[in-house]
């Protein structure tokens, strides 16, 4: 299991993740951009933003992508924490305890990135991502 920050940006997330990239001396990275899943509920103009891209810098993950295309955006509050693990009974499990103080964004369900994925704001306000990863 792992716990990885991820970090939202206003429409400059493949900037930022080549430039981190570049300050690491790191390969270019995957870019999934929001239009190669599914752009048909996306505003005009927004498919070639970045969906999620990741580095691996110093043995952890650090997640990028830009704000979801027409949801508000405030500097500060850009970033999330996503809990990453192959057990999805816990992923279940902490997802279900999170949300009963807390409010669901998106209840766990299949992706195409991930057998289980979902997204949960706490009784704190700190926003969860879970992703079951094999």
């Amino acid at each position: 299991m792992a716990l990885h920050p991820y970090l939202i940006f206003d429409g400059n997330a493949r900037e930022a993740a080549l430039y981190y990239a570049q300050v690491f001396g790191l390969e270019e990275p995957q870019l999934l951009t929001f239009g190669s899943t599914n752009s048909e509920h996306l505003p005009p103009g927004s498919e070639n933003l970045i969906m999620h891209t990741y580095l691996e810098i110093a043995g952890g993950k650090l997640m990028i992508s830009d704000n979801y295309p027409g949801a508000p955006f405030q500097a500060g509050n850009n970033f999330t924490l996503a809990y990453v693990s192959g057990d999805e009974a816990a992923i279940r499990d902490a997802f279900s305890k999170l949300k009963e103080e807390g409010s669901v964004k998106m209840e766990l369900q299949e992706t195409p990135w991930s057998k289980c994925y979902g997204m949960v704001t706490d009784k704190y306000n700190i926003e969860w991502q879970f992703s079951h990863e094999a």
